[in-house]
């Protein structure tokens, strides 16, 4: 559902903050769902734009779990993200044999995502899956998917609930397609 709103950063509201927690909630059902019988369920958070989503996750799951984080880097080639990722921050927690759940705020072209989760299957966890807040599968570039998604999103340049612009509007509470004439002025 796609809304309007009157301030010039952004061309149109796409999910409100009421959409997302209950989207949310719905997803939080799925992962007591599938963890049901898991000991040991580790939740990834991917650095920075994850935490909005991991943190209204966290508080709908029902089932026992402990919180770790990555925080990765794409090196960028002159024109282009090259998918090659420097891990900045990495898992504090042994996930050898421990069912991980990989918390990320988009996938789009998956370069990175696709690395991290290359890079996280070599550990040996029982099992590893991913969740995603927004999934935009025209944009993307490996085979890499989400076991679930909260919403599919169009290819338009998205801010809010964790996504940003240069490092800023990540407090936005709710996804927006940004106005890309306001981003000289960040």
């Amino acid at each position: 559902m796609s809304k309007t709103i009157n301030d010039e950063r952004f061309t149109e509201i796409l999910f409100t903050q009421d959409q997302i927690e209950k989207r949310i909630i719905e997803l939080s059902t799925w992962v007591d769902e599938m963890y049901t019988t898991s000991k040991d369920l580790i939740l990834v958070g991917l650095l920075k734009g994850s935490i909005p989503f991991l943190a209204q996750l966290i508080k709908s799951i029902k089932t026992e779990h402990t919180l770790d984080f990555m925080t990765v880097s794409s090196y960028r080639g002159e024109v282009e993200n090259t998918g090659n990722i420097k891990i900045i921050m990495d898992l504090v927690i042994d996930i050898k044999d421990k069912d991980v759940l990989i918390v990320e705020d988009i996938i789009d072209s998956g370069k990175s995502l696709k690395k991290i989760y290359e890079n996280l299957i070599l550990r040996g966890p029982k099992s590893l899956r991913i969740i995603t807040l927004l999934d935009k599968p025209v944009n993307r570039k490996t085979d890499i998917q989400a076991d679930i998604s909260g919403f599919i999103v169009p290819d338009k340049f998205l801010v809010g609930f964790g996504l940003d612009v240069k490092e800023k509007m990540r407090n936005v509470p709710f996804i927006a397609v940004f106005n890309k004439d306001y981003l000289e002025k960040l």
